[in-house]
């Protein structure tokens, strides 16, 4: 079973668990957030889905394994027809297909760096610096707009970016560590692993205050695969089969792949969900 194939694998596997977990976060907000069972479930296929999406960046590019984490809002799919017994539109097959069709010219052309994924502490000092500045620039931003839809934007923006980043540095952790052991380990790549993925959860979370789940939800799904292709390229030297037409095929596959991840982020959110995540009440997030 080749790396291509183990990343593939994992991350789907990593989809699926992240859909469970959205579903097994709406039940929790059903019930008012109560329930030692309830809880358990959610945070283990949380955590689950964050293992699975880890393992896979260690096998494939940040391109390939962020853009396959947008197959969660394809599983939800059957997850909407059992439990809200709902039939999948023409449209949503039609989301569906564009989807795994990017998906897969985005595969077919990606190529792995014949250099291990490191990053040097100071290369990790200014990732860590820019990512920073920018996600909290979009976030001071999100808090003086006006409109509530601006906001969630800005706010699902800053998240994808927090996402996309802490991806990114997981992968050059995880180089780290496979190749000269856990002394060779950046503390500060790991701190800030865990405070971007933290972070990015939280501000997914406000995204979806006032605005509904479809915006945000389509917003962070596209945001996040983008920044960490864009970061696989600069820092780990990925890149993609038959030079600029493979670059522009690739941009042509993203952008079909994007309208089917904006397309599905819209029909798979129900409407007892998008009032669940107005002020005063609380949403699942479907995005890692």
């Amino acid at each position: 079973m080749g790396s291509l194939a183990w990343a593939v694998a994992l991350s789907i596997l990593s989809a699926a668990s992240y859909a469970g977990a959205a579903v097994a976060q709406e039940r929790l907000a059903e019930h008012g957030h109560r329930g030692l069972a309830r809880w358990a479930v959610a945070l283990l296929l949380t955590a689950g889905g964050v293992g699975l999406h880890i393992l896979a960046l260690n096998f494939g590019t940040v391109a390939v394994v962020q853009a396959l984490g947008t197959l969660t809002l394809l599983f939800a799919l059957p997850v909407s027809v059992l439990r809200y017994r709902v039939r999948i539109s023409v449209p949503a097959w039609i989301d569906a297909a564009l989807t795994v069709i990017g998906l897969s010219l985005i595969m077919s052309l990606s190529v792995e760096s014949p250099a291990p994924a490191l990053l040097t502490e100071t290369s990790g000092r200014y990732v860590a610096f820019l990512t920073l500045a920018v996600v909290g620039a979009l976030t001071t931003v999100a808090t003086i707009a006006h409109s509530a839809r601006w906001r969630a934007v800005l706010l699902a923006t800053a998240a994808g970016v927090a996402f996309g980043i802490s991806s990114v540095l997981s992968k050059a952790v995880l180089a780290s560590f496979t190749q000269h052991g856990v002394r060779a380990v950046s503390m500060l790549l790991a701190g800030m692993v865990v405070l971007l993925g933290v972070g990015g959860y939280l501000l997914v979370q406000l995204s979806y205050r006032g605005a509904g789940l479809a915006t945000p939800l389509a917003t962070v799904s596209v945001a996040n695969p983008v920044v960490a292709a864009v970061a696989g390229v600069i820092l780990f030297d990925e890149s993609f089969r038959f030079g600029t037409a493979g670059l522009v095929v690739v941009a042509l596959a993203g952008t079909v792949m994007t309208l089917g991840v904006i397309g599905l982020a819209r029909r798979t959110t129900s409407p007892r969900a998008a009032d669940e995540s107005r002020p005063g009440s609380s949403a699942a997030s479907v995005v890692q």
